[in-house]
């Protein structure tokens, strides 16, 4: 595992009083990425965001007024760096008692900086609290739950063998189907904190034996790493080992320090559905 003690989550917390974009902490992408093709092969192609909400975001108006709002941050897939979310959030609160000419003001000074960080072109949304229930309403999720399966599940790193297609379906034919799971657990790399999500996984191709495929989401309940690179290790675990015409795997994790990190990793779509499930 990569070492990443000298990111902000390693360090004593100082919150500044005052806007500091310097307190963001990129870390690159490549790092993650070169471990999984040394332990498993060439990564397969896929798009997609790292999609933050931020709940807790408010700044100061010229007349010294408190603003807040609730704020999504589409990091792209293909930006060079994700940013760590202890440095995130500290830069987030950093405006807390700045003066902002305006909501746009702000947006575009957020958009500028993580930009810069990610060395990719991030995309922020600014909703007014009354309306945010409207654009991203807590439903049911769609498709198969695994989680009342009845079997015994005894590993908990990341085992990829548990990924094979189910016999008992006739060989050759394709479904097209969503199943998940709100059993994923996976923990920080530095501080080891455990971190919960629900995993919501469409594919089409044959079909993936549930068992297994719960099995090995379960596996990760020790493993430690990055939300962005845990969901690309399951995508590329499963496209590898199944090998899915099309395949969009969705985590959404839990909030923790007002943000919540939801990455979206898809062979054809570029960004996720639009929803929250209960926990966020």
């Amino acid at each position: 595992m990569a070492d990443y003690s000298n990111t902000e989550l390693g360090k004593d917390t100082v919150y500044s009083t005052s806007y500091d974009p310097a307190l963001l902490d990129p870390i690159p992408r490549a790092i993650a990425r070169e471990q999984l093709e040394a332990a498993g092969g060439p990564l397969p192609d896929f798009i997609g965001v790292d999609l933050w909400t931020g709940f807790e975001v408010s700044w100061l108006n010229t007349y010294g007024m408190p603003q807040v709002a609730i704020v999504e941050f589409l990091v792209p897939c293909t930006s060079v760096n994700i940013v760590e979310s202890k440095s995130f959030k500290l830069y987030l609160n950093s405006f807390n008692q700045t003066q902002f000419e305006s909501q746009q003001a702000v947006q575009e000074c957020m958009a500028a900086d993580l930009s810069a960080a990610a060395q990719g072109d991030v995309e922020i949304i600014f909703y007014q609290l009354a309306e945010y229930n409207g654009f991203r309403p807590v439903t049911e999720p769609q498709g198969q739950c695994l989680d009342q399966q009845h079997i015994a599940i005894d590993c908990y790193t990341p085992n990829p063998d548990f990924l094979v297609l189910d016999k008992a379906e006739d060989e050759g034919k394709v479904v097209a189907e969503t199943v998940y799971s709100h059993l994923l657990r996976t923990n920080c790399p530095v501080t080891d904190q455990p971190d919960w999500a629900s995993l919501y996984i469409s594919y089409q191709g044959a079909q993936i034996d549930r068992a297994g495929l719960l099995k090995y989401l379960v596996s990760f309940r020790q493993h430690q790493d990055f939300h962005e690179q845990c969901v690309e290790k399951i995508y590329a675990d499963i496209m590898q080992r199944c090998q899915p015409e099309q395949l969009d795997v969705y985590a959404r994790y839990m909030r923790r320090g007002g943000l919540d990190i939801n990455p979206f990793r898809s062979s054809r779509y570029p960004f996720p559905p639009g929803h929250r499930q209960v926990r966020q």
